[in-house]
């Protein structure tokens, strides 16, 4: 088994800020406090006064072991000037839950009480987990003011769909703590990376998405891939320095803010792109799942379903990842991705070796956790000239690039290094 060094906790000493609100899931925040504590986080606790008719804030006082603040010009508070300590004295700003209201006043601009105040007063990245009856939150105001959270850069972590204590069904459910924490330390990891441009050097030639190969105008061939992991290193290159250029198939996310991206429908299409945009890139990462077959005709009408079976004849697809490795300069890296249902290390293995790839990331899809359509993954990292894999555990899709990039970091360090100290730079400690 091979020892990941990193995954033991990185977080200690970051500080998060963590608002209440008032709701009845108010009473979820203790297991975010938790989750973020066991990560080796500070956490330091405010509270709107709403919030505290759900819970009162010596449970927090005692899972903090902090002052918990509600009105900051209250006599028992410590600090004088607490919205602004609390909002600059932080690495992450958390609402959760976060009502109408306050998502409303934050659009805004509004400072009313010591929430809203220290939202305008911080510096730090904000996350955002919006708790409502699903008629307020589907109302057009509050969409409007999601929208304008996000274009603000505040990151917002969608509700959950089933049934609310007020009897309805349907989206508006605090999202699960464990998601709201994974997306904190995400957004923790993201913000050091902006401060650690590694790949300031190289430019990421990254596909992503599904590709569809057309039978006639009405249908075509694809797959369950949503883009989402695609995007993540797109991402997390370009906080990490990077140039980055994204040749995406059909996707079903919307790519983040800013990227260069190039759409594309069939395979055929994906390849042109890439081949056309390879000069210029030093990392390539082929994250699409590109359909491997194609038919060999396309019909110009729509096929009539006039007999029982319908045959099908298929083509080979040119090989991407393959023509790109063959194609490569000297300093060009290629990662490459497998999907697969079984004996995983080992198809990806085989995979890494006929293909000449310099490093491949593998993944289960027959996982209900991860995968396609989730916004976690479960990966192996194998490298060129190194037997074992590093696994990891499940993790944030976002989390999981970064950790990809940190052996693209090592890819890139091995090879400019001498042979004796190349060979040091490779080895895993493994037990």
């Amino acid at each position: 088994m091979v020892v990941d060094e990193q995954a033991k906790p990185k977080y200690i000493g970051k500080r998060v800020s963590l608002g209440i609100c008032g709701g009845i899931a108010a009473y979820k925040a203790a297991e975010i406090l938790r989750g973020l504590q066991r990560a080796g986080c500070t956490v330091r606790v405010a509270m709107s006064k709403h919030a505290c008719e759900f819970v009162q804030p010596l449970t927090f006082r005692a899972l903090s072991g902090a002052h918990v603040i509600v009105d900051d010009y209250a006599s028992d508070n410590p600090d004088p000037i607490a919205h602004i300590t609390f909002s600059q004295a932080t690495d992450l700003l958390v609402i959760a839950p976060a009502t109408a209201n306050i998502i409303a006043k934050f659009a805004n601009g509004v400072a009313d009480d010591f929430l809203t105040s220290t939202y305008l007063a911080s510096t730090a990245p904000v996350l955002i987990a919006p708790a409502m009856n699903t008629t307020m939150l589907r109302h057009p105001a509050t969409q409007r003011n999601l929208s304008q959270l996000r274009n603000d850069g505040v990151r917002v972590i969608d509700p959950d769909a089933g049934e609310m204590a007020c009897g309805t069904i349907g989206p508006g459910r605090l999202s699960e703590p464990e998601i709201i924490v994974a997306a904190a330390l995400e957004l923790l990891d993201e913000n050091e990376f902006r401060n650690f441009q590694d790949l300031a050097d190289e430019q990421l030639l990254i596909t992503t998405g599904a590709t569809r190969e057309e039978l006639d105008p009405v249908r075509y061939i694809s797959n369950r891939s949503s883009g989402r992991m695609g995007f993540a290193i797109a991402e997390a290159a370009r906080s990490r320095g990077a140039k980055v250029t994204v040749v995406a198939g059909a996707i079903s996310v919307e790519p983040p803010n800013g990227l260069h991206v190039l759409r594309v429908t069939s395979a055929e299409e994906m390849h042109q792109a890439v081949m056309n945009e390879l000069p210029s890139a030093s990392i390539f990462v082929g994250a699409a799942a590109v359909a491997d077959y194609r038919p060999t005709q396309r019909a110009a009408t729509k096929i009539k379903k006039t007999e029982s079976t319908l045959v099908l004849n298929l083509e080979r697809n040119r090989d991407i990842l393959r023509d790109v490795s063959a194609a490569r300069n000297g300093n060009l890296l290629v990662i490459g991705f497998a999907a697969e249902t079984n004996d995983v290390i080992e198809n990806a293995r085989i995979k890494l070796q006929e293909k000449k790839l310099d490093a491949i990331v593998a993944n289960d899809v027959t996982r209900v956790d991860a995968g396609f359509d989730s916004s976690m993954n479960a990966i192996a990292i194998l490298r060129r000239g190194d037997e074992s894999a590093l696994e990891l555990p499940l993790m944030s899709k976002l989390a999981a690039a970064h950790r990809i990039l940190d052996e693209v970091v090592r890819l890139r360090v091995t090879a400019k290094a001498p042979p004796n100290e190349a060979s040091d730079l490779t080895k895993t400690k493994a037990v």
